[in-house]
């Protein structure tokens, strides 16, 4: 995707609102291994020590994967690689994965995910299976899906009581566990329904960590498209109503009114659990670094083993 023009501040750092640099504290971002390969030097875009997410599309090579996280590692960065259930056929090669992982690129995180795919190349279909494996054992930390707005996958007549059972179910794993755990969400556009969602997680005993997914700059259209395709529901209406103006139509939309909103809701003592924010970059990741600089985000220092 196009690199989107931005006005150049002459001191971004130091003019960015001090509530985005506490909000942007310890960001993360997601590539894919294609996306990488674009990227001349991650050096020259994120913090050293940025906990760099690489989505595993089903068909990507494995190879190409190992590759991205070995250069990440190699670039100063912590790879955290995911691991789908659904594109994962049997517990051999996840068990090569995960060997492969540690032993060339030094991986000790992990996402562990069902995946996209509607069905199963394998004996695993969610993501509770792998961790039943004890292949994880002795990961520094690993993150599970969280699902603000729901899932349809997981509760496919709406609703969310299965969505919270099988969160449930993480949060009695992760209690039992050395690895330190946290949520990562899907992406929402709207504070609101993001704090109701908290809320509603303390009141059935999940405490987890909240790495909240936000969509980077990107085209309106870019962003509605997506949007749709991962099932994003409550939120869209934010897109559709910036959408109905024609002056905004054509203009990136950034994530500027959401972690300005989560911000302010922090210092009143609200979302407490919203830990991190973690960026898909759908309008490209020099975009998106670039933002997050400009915004503060270049004090982000997460620290790598925790």
């Amino acid at each position: 995707m196009a690199l989107l023009n931005f006005r150049k501040k002459d001191s971004a750092t130091a003019s960015a609102p001090q509530s985005l640099e506490t909000i942007l504290a310890g960001y993360s971002i997601e590539v894919m291994p294609r996306t990488a390969e674009k990227v001349e030097d991650f050096r020259a875009l994120l913090p050293t020590g940025t906990r760099v997410y690489i989505a595993h599309i089903d068909g990507t090579p494995f190879d190409e994967m190992l590759a991205t996280a070995k250069r990440l590692r190699a670039e100063g960065y912590e790879p955290m690689p995911h691991f789908p259930a659904r594109s994962i056929p049997d517990r051999a090669t996840l068990a090569d994965w995960i060997a492969r992982y540690q032993g060339e690129a030094g991986v000790t995180q992990g996402l562990i995910l069902a995946g996209g795919i509607p069905s199963a190349h394998g004996e695993y279909h969610s993501s509770m299976q792998l961790l039943e494996t004890g292949l994880f054992d002795g990961f520094a930390r690993l993150h599970v899906a969280g699902h603000p707005e729901g899932n349809r996958d997981i509760d496919p007549k709406g609703g969310e009581a299965e969505v919270m059972a099988a969160l449930k179910w993480k949060q009695d794993f992760a209690n039992r566990s050395d690895a330190a755990f946290a949520m990562a969400t899907q992406f929402v556009f709207e504070a609101g329904p993001v704090l109701e969602w908290t809320d509603r997680l303390a009141a059935h005993g999940i405490t987890m960590p909240v790495h909240l997914g936000v969509a980077g700059p990107a085209k309106l259209q870019t962003l509605i498209k997506f949007a749709i395709a991962c099932g994003v529901g409550a939120s869209l209406s934010v897109l559709q109503k910036r959408a109905k103006d024609v002056t905004k139509l054509l203009l990136p939309f950034e994530p500027t009114e959401i972690l300005t909103d989560l911000a302010a809701a922090r210092a009143q003592g609200l979302g407490q659990q919203i830990e991190a924010i973690h960026f898909f970059p759908l309008g490209g990741i020099k975009t998106n670094a670039t933002w997050a600089t400009e915004h503060g985000g270049a004090a982000a220092r997460p620290a790598i083993a925790s």
